[in-house]
């Protein structure tokens, strides 16, 4: 998962402060720093900031199994389904990964276990994950 920020098509320049600010933020989310992710959004940073991959920070926070970090950015506002540029969901990378406390954060928050592509249902199908399918009222 790449962490740089969008191409601005010709538009004005990035500020590269602001861009490592944001290779900051996602690196928190990778490391469930919960505290500082909190604080950051707190303090004005979009709950659903993305990466050049439409990966989101809870996306980034769930794939790295930090039901924490999830939950503080989905009580900031940030969208627990959010689909990234390919198409996954945060939901579908936490079955992937087997992190049943973010898949449950995810599922608190509003996530749908049918989004994305794969879904997190057929994800579970494909880990033969019963637990989970029979959690998402599809087994």
């Amino acid at each position: 998962m790449s962490d740089e920020l969008p191409d601005t098509g010709g538009a004005a320049a990035l500020d590269p402060e602001v861009v490592a600010l944001a290779g900051k933020i996602f690196d928190l989310a990778r490391a469930g720093d919960t505290d500082a992710l909190a604080a950051y959004v707190d303090a004005g940073v979009s709950a659903d900031l993305t990466n050049d991959s439409g990966d989101s920070l809870v996306m980034l926070a769930a794939y790295h199994g930090h039901a924490a970090a999830v939950r503080a950015l989905i009580e900031r506002g940030a969208d627990a389904g959010r689909v990234n540029d390919k198409g996954q969901t945060p939901l579908a990378g936490a079955v992937f990964k087997g992190s049943d406390d973010v898949v449950r954060a995810l599922l608190d928050g509003g996530a749908d276990p049918a989004a994305g592509t794969p879904s997190a249902i057929d994800t579970a199908r494909m880990f033969d994950k019963t637990e989970l399918l029979t959690l998402f009222g599809a087994a």
